[in-house]
């Protein structure tokens, strides 16, 4: 299922001088061209190189700064090691995957979001993994509702044709990613991979919003999502520190549209919602993260910080498909999805569908009816 594009008997004769060289060049703040970029991450994924040089790799790329060729010759390598799936749907299909790893540890609103913009009619193809800095990545807490993640990739692909979202657990599409997954953790701080993660979608979605812990990211990953030919995107980043769009303050956003890229700011202000304090929209612990996430989804929560973050960052995905062309119409929009049941069944169906539990919705249901 994967290709690996230097055999093992070829990494051995050159001793791993791909990986060493790389780490010199980069230690001296050279950037890589997107050749040298390629072989590298190929040698990394046919786990030829030891976790000592991949660590040393991925660390000195960090305090380099990783440019937009390195990151998009990296995507692309990854794109083809991995497992792909071919929803036969033609309707535009989305993702909300981030970056994660701002540290400000507030709920998960990306995975809200990919269910109210599902419950509006848009297709989504859920790209997650459990978390690396926060308290409740995406399938933490999909895992935590009931969901069954380890499951076959044709059924993922069913459950975006005929419930129009399906979760698709990074680990079971990017089976490489084992070599470096161990480092990721053991390091436990933001690398490429963090970047890498939300460019790799199994579904080759061509519209996506994404979030990024980094202001500076921005402008390089909107140009990173060119290069990878999707067609809509944004890239966001709240400018307090959160890697959503952020009702505590000003958000910017890179925006690609038609092939044209815009990078500018919004306040949330300016599209009629209030400015929050950061802690009206943070957690503390995965049990929290799931309640609120609920509470949200099933209609619970009927104002405050935690759903206009919600409504804000679907709105943007609205935007993104062309299912609105105003960020207001779009924040109401959502919220009538919301109010409507739609978002919540979505999340129920999806459990059902891939043979999870429910018993815990189910408790949430008679907690907050």
């Amino acid at each position: 299922l994967c290709k690996f594009y230097i055999s093992k008997e070829t990494l051995k004769r050159t001793n791993f001088k791909l990986i060493q060289k790389g780490i010199q060049a980069i230690s001296n703040y050279k950037n890589l061209t997107s050749k040298q970029a390629t072989s590298i991450m190929q040698e990394i994924l046919s786990g030829a190189t030891t976790q000592a040089q991949t660590s040393a790799f991925i660390t000195a790329l960090k305090m380099k700064g990783e440019t937009i060729e390195e990151i998009t010759a990296f995507a692309q390598v990854l794109k083809e090691n991995g497992i792909s799936i071919k929803p036969n749907i033609k309707k535009k299909i989305i993702d909300t995957c981030g970056t994660g790893g701002d540290i400000a540890q507030t709920f998960n609103i990306s995975t809200c979001t990919a269910f109210v913009l599902a419950g509006s009619g848009i297709c989504v193809a859920k790209h997650g993994n459990r978390s690396v800095t926060s308290n409740c990545g995406s399938a933490d807490l999909l895992e935590g509702f009931g969901l069954k993640l380890n499951i076959d990739s044709k059924q993922i692909e069913k459950s975006i044709e005929e419930i129009g979202i399906g979760f698709l657990y990074a680990p079971i599409f990017h089976p490489t990613m084992k070599y470096v997954a161990p480092i990721r953790k053991e390091i436990g701080m933001r690398t490429v991979f963090n970047i890498l993660g939300p460019l790799i979608n199994p579904a080759n979605v061509k519209q996506q919003i994404m979030g990024v812990y980094n202001e500076k990211l921005v402008e390089q990953i909107i140009y990173v999502l060119k290069n990878l030919e999707l067609e809509n995107a944004m890239v966001v980043h709240g400018l307090d520190g959160l890697d959503e769009l952020s009702v505590i303050g000003r958000t910017k956003i890179g925006f690609l549209k038609n092939s044209e890229i815009k990078i500018f700011e919004i306040d949330p202000k300016e599209i009629g919602l209030p400015r929050y304090n950061i802690k009206e929209i943070q957690t503390v612990t995965k049990k929290e993260n799931i309640e609120i996430a609920f509470k949200i989804l099933n209609g619970n929560i009927k104002n405050g910080g935690k759903l206009d973050s919600v409504l804000l960052n679907s709105s943007a995905g609205l935007l993104v498909t062309e299912e609105v062309d105003d960020i207001k119409y779009g924040i109401e929009k959502a919220r009538d999805v919301i109010q409507s049941g739609k978002a919540y069944m979505k999340l129920k169906r999806l459990i059902k569908f891939c043979s999870g539990n429910t018993e815990e919705l189910e408790k949430l249901e008679k907690k907050y009816d």
